[in-house]
């Protein structure tokens, strides 16, 4: 388990001065293998340099954003800098902070994301340690879900992405995708992140829908006024719903269970 994870992201003192074992380049590049309809965003994070004793204000240490307008404007690599000095006080990267998007419809809203991250200290155990190939790349894991559910008075369907740590050879953690690197280890090389996605679906709530050989059916509940609608007391009748395009269906994926069926 990366116990340095639970409190890595309020990190400031970052270990000795091995900060000084940065040889040029003074950059790697970040990038990612991800499948179609997913795009992320990284927010790269810096402290005082080891050693130094100068402190510098928020608005003087912005972190950089790589694919802010991710929709827009998408780069799969990013070129991160890992030292830099503002207002005459030497920085140093620490931790680069993650959002993957995931798109499922053509609508703006029809997209989920959950988060990632890659840290950059002294200190970690061996074991937390990330690899880099001959070639200078390394890669750490992900997996990813869809989980469903339905919202509102007409049971729109909505998805939810949530994506695990997979580790290869190790335990992974409980959160997100995560890799951990010492401070010489980067410049001048390629770290990237690998997402897979589990093909079946499930019900972010499963006590609200009920499966059958085609597909998972939404319980009616009390009716469409009641916002809950679970299963326990009626497992037996069920509720139409609306995709998010608005097409009408009775069960989900398949959404029509018959030949013909909401034609």
């Amino acid at each position: 388990m990366k116990r340095w994870l639970i409190a890595c992201a309020g990190i400031v003192g970052i270990g000795v001065a091995a900060y000084g074992y940065f040889k040029e380049p003074n950059t790697f590049t970040f990038t990612v293998d991800m499948p179609p309809g997913f795009k992320y965003k990284a927010a790269v994070y810096y402290v005082p340099a080891p050693g130094e004793t100068c402190t510098v204000a928020r608005k003087d240490n912005l972190a950089p954003v790589f694919n802010y307008w991710w929709r827009e404007d998408y780069k799969p690599d990013s070129v991160i800098e890992i030292r830099r000095t503002r207002k005459g006080c030497p920085l140093v990267v620490y931790n680069i902070r993650l959002e993957i998007f995931a798109t499922y419809g053509k609508s703006r809203g029809d997209f989920s994301s959950t988060t990632a991250q890659v840290v950059i200290k002294e200190g970690l155990d061996e074991i937390d340690i990330e690899e880099f190939n001959e070639a200078g790349e390394s890669v750490f894991f992900g997996q990813c879900d869809w989980s469903f559910q339905t919202y509102g008075k007409t049971r729109v369907l909505r998805k939810l992405l949530d994506c695990k740590d997979v580790n290869i050879g190790r335990p992974a953690t409980r959160g997100g995708p995560v890799a951990g690197y010492l401070p010489d280890q980067p410049p001048g090389k390629s770290i990237k992140m690998k997402i897979t996605v589990d093909k079946e679906e499930q019900p972010s709530s499963i006590n609200k829908w009920v499966k059958f050989p085609n597909g998972w059916k939404r319980c009616m509940g009390k009716g469409f006024e009641d916002p809950y609608a679970f299963c326990v007391e009626d497992n037996e009748s069920f509720s139409s719903f609306i995709l998010h395009d608005g097409t009408p269906c009775t069960i989900y994926p398949a959404c029509k269970e018959y030949e013909g069926e909401n034609e």
